[in-house]
């Protein structure tokens, strides 16, 4: 499958392209609202988001977007079991407190999960940490180590043992490099050549 391009950070270009038109999707930490502008826009889906900072509410409300400004770690008590088609969780997970609480949160109101990370296992990082002694820095991962929202660092390995001991079924991974979806190495070896990974994920 080729993914379009319709926004600069390549995991939001496949989620768009996975999200069958008139959906009902629940964007999770959905920051400006861009992707669910553009989904609601040319999908005609039902569009909803999950947002804490202010500024990024704003945005959202400016651009017609229906959004929340709530705390995802507070959990997702107020919807009910099965409102949503799909439930996006991009870049989003390695800044909640308990990942291990909100990916069965994800599936409980949503049937299928989509969620976006970067890899610490990939072997750029592994370099800068090896070679230079530093928390590595790119465009993906554009913090210092004292101002990053993630608190909790994860690898492709990891997560895929956090689905299996959760019950959580893996339908799809979807591996990227410089921006583009991953083809020879990163399939053999997903978590020494994946930058940053795409799942799509159901309850077993």
């Amino acid at each position: 499958m080729v993914f379009k391009h319709h926004f600069t950070r390549p995991d939001l270009n496949i989620i768009f392209d996975l999200i069958p038109p008139q959906s009902a999707v629940l964007d999770l930490g959905c920051g400006e609202g861009s992707l669910l502008h553009k989904l609601i826009r040319e999908k005609q889906v039902q569009g909803h988001g999950v947002e804490l900072s202010d500024e990024s509410v704003f945005e959202c409300v400016a651009k017609g977007v229906p959004v929340v400004h709530s705390d995802l770690n507070e959990g997702l008590d107020d919807y009910p079991d099965a409102a949503f088609d799909y439930v996006v969780l991009s870049q989003t997970l390695q800044q909640v407190a308990r990942p291990d609480r909100i990916l069965p949160e994800m599936l409980r109101v949503g049937r299928t999960g989509i969620i976006s990370f970067i890899n610490f296992g990939y072997w750029r990082v592994r370099g800068s940490l090896f070679f230079r002694g530093k928390m590595p820095k790119s465009k993906a991962l554009p913090f210092e180590w004292y101002d990053t929202p993630n608190i909790h660092l994860s690898t492709i390995s990891d997560f895929r043992r956090l689905c299996s001991s959760k019950g959580i079924q893996i339908i799809r991974q979807i591996n990227i490099v410089h921006h583009k979806q991953g083809r020879l190495l990163p399939n053999i070896l997903p978590n020494l050549f994946t930058e940053l990974a795409v799942f799509v994920i159901k309850s077993r």
